[in-house]
């Protein structure tokens, strides 16, 4: 495996298989855009379309979905190694047949991290834009409800733990409905 986003790390059995250009890395390591997606690309000349989600750490938070939005000094990020790859992995294959995709890679960021910090990469390669834009939404969609991540925002008042949203919740709806 090189250091792009090429295969799974850690270890995991008894996953779901997907094909090779479909993975997962769970990592304290900050990623490469740009080399994550040409690694996807490379010497895919049916790819017609890539779309790259990457989320960052915010400097505000708010509690709960309507609260007031609060100073956020770090965000510390666990998950449980081998469930969360292996839920990730999951959420690929669903993309991977609902989508048509031709490659997707997620890179999800744990430990200590600062505002401004990149959390998390999403990104699908497809024929066409349609698919790539549906696709990189659905992922996310279902990181942000089924993946088993916990978040301990530290704040002015102390530390917190992150509760899922009511909007991650009714976001995931929707791709059940369709």
């Amino acid at each position: 495996m090189g250091p792009h986003c090429l295969g799974f790390h850690g270890g995991l059995q008894g996953a779901a298989t997907i094909p090779a250009m479909f993975s997962v890395r769970i990592q304290t390591e900050d990623f490469d855009v740009s080399a994550e997606l040409a690694a996807l690309r490379a010497g895919r000349p049916q790819v017609g379309a890539a779309c790259v989600f990457v989320g960052l750490v915010r400097d505000r938070n708010a509690v709960g979905d309507r609260g007031p939005h609060e100073p956020v000094a770090s965000m510390e990020l666990e998950h449980y190694p081998g469930m969360t790859e292996k839920s990730i992995a999951a959420i690929l294959e669903r993309a991977r047949t609902r989508f048509g995709l031709e490659g997707a890679c997620v890179i999800h960021r744990v430990g200590l991290l600062q505002p401004t910090d990149q959390i998390v990469l999403v990104a699908v390669t497809s024929a066409h834009r349609g698919a790539s834009f549906q696709a990189c939404e659905f992922i996310m969609d279902y990181l942000k409800s089924e993946a088993p991540f916990w978040k301990k925002e530290q704040t002015p008042q102390g530390a917190r733990w992150v509760d899922a949203r009511t909007s991650d919740e009714l976001a995931l709806a929707k791709w059940k409905q369709l």
